[in-house]
């Protein structure tokens, strides 16, 4: 019964949200498993791009291998304007095709048997939605280095990858792997995910990049970086073995960038530490300069604080230590872990991706200058908390939440911690996250049950609270002559989070509120020791 009445408020508050947005037929058809999404997986791309400098067009071909799970003779796949389809082959044959918007409807006329695997490829063409504010407004980034070279990169996630290239564009259905042949002028270099196979000198004096990712990856990591590029190649030796490491920079950036990259080792060592081994040891770790900020693709970071302490010079949680180190490399590098071996299957739960790869921010801060450091850093980011709207956004619809995943979701998960009172369960509880969950695309729900199962402790009240409502609970608390007395005021009907407080010179312990008054049998000595822990984000209010 409580699962249903839990179910009840959930929808409640999405259909609320929704409410307050207007959503079109084309976020539907990319944001929900159709009927011509859900009868085939994806189970590998062979990419093939043609990067036009000169008129800033693409064209090429995706052949998509995809197994059958039940039979069927229409197959979505998604393609935005203003690029086109150009044509499709299967078994040789053409094949016809409808567009809906962003979706195009492709008529299957071969055989399709359940369990078998079958080929397509698709043919398109166009010129790519140019960037406007990269990675938020995102697109294809055509811009120019400090010697005035060309300088390309993409950054669609939000967007989504069918922004330069046809595919199943849903964060629900990775391929087991991919290759990625780039075809650029001949003075120039890309450099994309995975590992570099083989390069191609074309008769028209362009060269074809052809790089081969051997693992899952989302739709949205796959990436070109195409400018004039030199490699630095080191290694690092981890839960893994060995990990091959390359930074592709700038040519006139290399030595600055030896320099500055020298944190990567110390913060691989703190995030396999806590998290689990580096999850892609076989397609390596690389940094790529950028002429944007940054984004998290796979085994190929992008990187474009231009070396810079903190982001952009900045830090953001106001305390100094956000100035220790890059942002940039720390942050788009945690989510290795948290966005692409795990991966939500819709955008609406991209807390999951954000609120721990911002964590990780703290777990770097606690590795490098302990844990005082690390409390002050996660506090501090609060700040930046607009509780403007849900964390998670309506399903179905190719929403995402606020951006208070980052920032409120991170002192979440600092709340847990706290909850624990012992820190080594906590960071097994984050190795278990990522061991369980290796390579896989999740959900909400998968990530609450195990985290709770791991704590010892229902925390739904607590996700729901912290993700599905725009406000923080309150710790109202009083005193009737020197007894303590407390409760919750919050959104979610019997919240219990447990918090710890001080109560005399011995240091905090946990007390266990409701919604109801609860008289204690505390008594202070004085009323005036009484403190809530700063770590915990909560309101407190002493009601006379």
């Amino acid at each position: 019964m409580r699962g249903i009445t839990m179910l009840c408020i959930a929808l409640l508050v999405t259909f609320t949200v929704a409410a307050q947005h207007q959503f079109s037929r084309a976020d539907t058809l990319r944001g929900t498993i159709t009927p011509a999404r859900a009868w085939w997986d994806v189970i590998t791309y062979d990419l093939h791009v043609q990067v036009n400098m000169d008129d800033s067009t693409f064209s090429g071909s995706n052949t998509i291998t995809y197994k059958i799970l039940k039979p069927d003779s229409v197959m979505q796949i998604d393609l935005q304007y203003p690029m086109v389809i150009d044509s499709v082959l299967q078994d040789k044959k053409s094949l016809s095709f409808t567009r809906d918007s962003n979706a195009w409807f492709i008529r299957i006329t071969t055989p399709q048997a359940k369990d078998k695997k079958k080929q397509i490829t698709v043919f398109y063409s166009g010129k790519p939605r140019r960037a406007k504010n990269a990675p938020w407004d995102g697109g294809v980034v055509w811009a120019k280095d400090e010697k005035g070279r060309p300088w390309v990169a993409t950054a669609v996630q939000g967007l989504g990858a069918s922004a330069w290239w046809p595919n199943k564009d849903t964060q629900s259905d990775e391929p087991e792997d991919m290759t990625i042949n780039v075809t650029v002028p001949g003075d120039l270099t890309d450099i994309s995910n995975g590992r570099l196979k083989k390069t191609v000198d074309n008769p028209d004096g362009t060269h074809t990049y052809i790089w081969y990712v051997s693992n899952p990856i989302n739709n949205y990591d796959v990436a070109l970086n195409i400018g004039n590029y030199t490699e630095i190649k080191d290694s690092y030796s981890g839960e893994g073995g060995k990990l091959d490491l390359s930074y592709w920079v700038l040519d006139y950036n290399e030595e600055k960038a030896r320099e500055h990259f020298k944190v990567v080792k110390p913060m691989l060592k703190c995030f396999e530490y806590w998290f689990g081994k580096y999850p892609f040891y076989k397609d390596s770790y690389k940094l790529v300069e950028t002429p944007y900020l940054g984004m998290e693709h796979q085994s190929a970071v992008a990187y474009g604080n231009n070396f810079r302490m903190g982001y952009k010079g900045t830090d953001l949680s106001g305390t100094g230590w956000g100035l220790k180190w890059d942002f940039l490399v720390i942050h788009e590098s945690g989510h290795e872990w948290f966005g692409n071996s795990i991966t939500s299957k819709d955008i609406a739960d991209m807390w999951i991706h954000e609120s721990f790869t911002n964590y990780s921010e703290t777990l770097f801060t606690e590795c490098q200058y302990g844990l005082k450091a690390a409390n002050e850093y996660v506090q501090g980011i609060r700040k930046n908390i607009k509780n403007d709207e849900p964390i998670i956004a309506p399903y179905g619809v190719n929403a995402e939440g606020s951006g208070d995943m980052y920032y409120k979701g991170a002192n979440m998960i600092h709340n847990i911690r706290q909850i624990m009172e012992n820190d080594e369960a906590f960071r097994q509880m984050l190795r278990g996250l990522n061991k369980t969950f290796y390579h896989q695309t999740v959900t909400t729900r998968q990530i609450e049950e195990y985290m709770s199962q791991a704590v010892g402790m229902n925390l739904n009240k607590v996700f729901d609270q912290y993700l599905r409502h725009t406000t923080i609970p309150t710790l109202e608390y009083r005193f009737a002559g020197q007894q303590l007395q407390y409760r919750w005021v919050s959104d979610v009907k019997d919240f219990n989070m447990p918090v710890k407080v001080k109560l005399s010179d011995n240091g905090f312990k946990l007390i266990y509120p409701g919604t109801l008054w609860h008289s204690s049998n505390i008594t202070l000595s004085d009323p005036k020791l009484f403190e809530v822990d700063k770590n915990f984000y909560i309101r407190t209010k002493e009601v006379k």
